[in-house]
């Protein structure tokens, strides 16, 4: 099973997207506050459609609460900083791989503070970023892909 990390997310929309996404994958999605939302919003219930009976959420107060429960995990974190593509790098499976808000992205001392495991999305200089729920599938699926995985 791999695990998908929401740090902080603003867009409900997005949220729900990535929903359907980890339930039609089967991967565990892990949501860390604070979020302008609640997960019960219709907006993020209506993108998620009628999916949300297959999706294994959890939800943290803060980031330290999401490190004290998943102690040792591998951490993958997706940001437009990153030197390393993400196909460049090899999942495994138990993996975490974690995206921040919408505006801001990941705060830049978790990225520099563990470069080896930060990966990024190749696109122009002039794009300032894809969406955020695209950016979860092209991760997410690489990573499927490489761990052959039979959904």
């Amino acid at each position: 099973m791999l695990h998908i990390v929401l740090h902080e997310p603003e867009i409900p929309q997005n949220t729900g997207n990535i929903a359907r996404t980890c339930a039609a994958t089967g991967a565990k999605l892990h949501i860390i506050k604070p979020i302008p939302f609640e997960i019960s919003d219709r907006t993020v219930k209506r993108a998620g459609l009628d999916y949300w009976h297959l999706v294994d959420i959890t939800i943290y107060e803060n980031l330290q609460e999401f490190y004290d429960k998943n102690p040792g995990a591998v951490i993958w974190m997706a940001s437009t900083k990153a030197k390393q593509f993400h196909y460049d790098v090899k999942y495994n499976d138990g993996d975490y791989i974690m995206f921040g808000k919408e505006t801001k992205g990941l705060p830049e001392d978790m990225i520099f503070g563990d470069i080896d495991h930060a990966v990024r999305i190749p696109m122009r200089k002039e794009a300032r970023s894809l969406n955020l729920s695209n950016s979860v599938a092209v991760v997410l699926y690489e990573a499927i892909r490489q761990l052959d995985l039979q959904l």
